[in-house]
């Protein structure tokens, strides 16, 4: 999308005003999920109809659909309010955070789950948005922990806070629960952290992280020159434990 278009080259500082559109922008991808998953739990309740066909039922034909539509569909609506906040919380993350790969990064998500549902899963319908919340919860905070970057840190941090009771969920405990979908949800977060963990995600530095980097900068500097004038005194430089004369082929 062209607002993530934003990054000029080797940038110093971010222009506040760009990054205060794309974080509003960044609730917008989210919302639109999460209106659709009401308006679809309110149309069902308005037409006292059932849309669970809309599920995933593995390994039938008549499940495949599910594989797409089976995040909207709810059973009641405190399923929906359990899902609808975190899903929220955490596609604006991704979206916020990953910026111009964001869309990819979560489409694969999306699809990967609810494949691997209709694989793997026990024959039964599977509905609701908690195997893409997984996912995106089991993603966020591997793609920190590998990237070993400050704010992506916090962010794994947060999410283990906020969702780290969602680990019981993996379990086959209450039969009335798609655990499946929160199994290979989590795992396909967890193989897509993986999968990106080469791609730069460019960030503004905190000032305290650009005064570490002058200081470290500085340290470089020094040591360069004091082994320049310890060559240019024509005393033996210590190389990994051995002496080394200068101009001296070994």
């Amino acid at each position: 999308m062209p607002l993530f278009r934003y990054y000029p080259n080797n940038p110093k500082r971010l222009d506040p005003e760009l990054e205060k559109r794309i974080f509003f922008h960044s609730l917008v991808p989210p919302a639109v999920f999460v209106l659709v998953f009401w308006l679809v739990k309110i149309a069902e309740r308005a037409l006292s109809a059932t849309f669970v066909q809309f599920g995933v039922y593995p390994l039938h034909v008549k499940g495949l659909p599910g594989i797409l539509f089976s995040p909207f569909i709810h059973s009641d609506f405190n399923h929906l309010i359990s899902n609808s906040i975190p899903f929220f919380i955490l596609m604006w993350a991704l979206v916020y955070f990953y910026r111009r790969i964001s869309y990819r990064i979560f489409f694969q998500l999306y699809l990967l789950t609810g494949v691997c549902l209709w694989i793997f899963g026990r024959e039964s319908w599977h509905i609701g948005a908690s195997g893409v919340v997984y996912a995106m919860a089991a993603f966020h905070f591997l793609s920190g922990i590998i990237r070993n970057d400050v704010r992506l840190l916090t962010l794994s941090v947060v999410v283990v806070f906020l969702y780290g009771g969602l680990i019981w969920g993996l379990f086959p405990i209450d039969p009335a629960v798609s655990w499946e979908g929160h199994l290979w949800g989590a795992i396909s977060g967890i193989v897509l952290a993986f999968g990106y963990r080469k791609y730069t995600i460019r960030r503004d530095k905190f000032e305290w992280e650009e005064e570490d980097d002058d200081d470290d900068e500085d340290d470089i500097n020094g040591k360069i020159l004091n082994t320049e004038n310890i060559k240019n005194s024509g005393n033996p430089i210590e190389e990994g434990g051995n002496t080394v004369a200068p101009n001296t082929e070994i």
